[in-house]
């Protein structure tokens, strides 16, 4: 069994006690602060049932390893996700359910994979999968700026990233990779089908064996100075397009 984590902040913290509060080992939380939005938070968590401990700002600052930790922090035990992607791509198919994938090639900076993770909730994603080397994984500061997303999708570290893409293709799943020198744009491509969005970090991209894996490349146009967006901000306005042009009436 794994060992317990720490997690911190108001969303993440409070994310886990909605939707597992069972994994909740304690809640430890600033008692000096006594505003509407922490009795509110004690309010719901003492609802819940989790044992709550009253802590100090030095403690929670050592604890979550952040001076960001809002008052709040807890101590949970992992809880038990998707097993691998294939299980969770079966489940998919065995639902008649349309996979949305983003696939992430070389974000290292634990703040953006957190702000990917968040978008990817909000967007409907079912799956955020990164390859294991060149990548960040989950830990406290990531779970923070998830603002509980880190918690409710399944984030999966593969050892091959190109072979990962090859078997999303096997299974009729459509790869797209951004770029900036891509010929077609984001609004020009057709997202109303099984979809992979594949992005790589700023600056440097995607990898090439990642860019020749894709089914189609695009660009995200740019009409200001600047020549590129933050990899989170990017992940949100393709996975964003895709949800729009799944949710648009059909014509014709």
């Amino acid at each position: 069994m794994s060992s317990p984590k720490v997690i911190f902040g108001f969303h993440a913290v409070g994310v886990r006690i909605k939707t597992a509060p069972q994994s909740v080992i304690e809640v430890l939380f600033d008692a000096s602060r006594r505003d509407a939005r922490m009795r509110q938070f004690v309010a719901r968590a003492q609802e819940a049932g989790v044992r709550l401990v009253e802590a100090d700002g030095l403690r929670l600052s050592k604890l979550s390893g952040s001076h960001g930790h809002q008052g709040v922090a807890a101590r949970v035990e992992p809880v038990a996700q998707t097993h691998s992607l294939d299980e969770l791509l079966e489940g998919l198919e065995a639902a008649g359910t349309m996979p949305l994938l983003l696939v992430l090639d070389g974000v290292t900076d634990p703040h953006n994979l957190g702000a990917c993770l968040r978008v990817a909730d909000g967007a409907g994603a079912h799956a955020v999968i990164a390859p294991k080397d060149h990548a960040a994984g989950i830990n406290a500061t990531v779970a923070k700026v998830a603002s509980g997303a880190a918690e409710t999708v399944p984030y999966f570290m593969v050892t091959n990233l190109a072979r990962t893409l090859g078997e999303l293709k096997e299974r009729s799943i459509w790869c797209v990779g951004t770029s900036d020198d891509a010929p077609g744009t984001l609004y020009q491509s057709d997202l109303k089908r099984p979809l992979a969005l594949v992005l790589g970090a700023e600056g440097e991209g995607m990898r090439q064996l990642t860019r020749k894996t894709c089914d189609e490349l695009i660009s995200i146009p740019m009409a200001g100075a600047v020549e590129s967006l933050n990899v989170s901000v990017a992940s949100g306005v393709c996975l964003y397009e895709a949800m729009r042009q799944r949710l648009a009436p059909a014509t014709g």
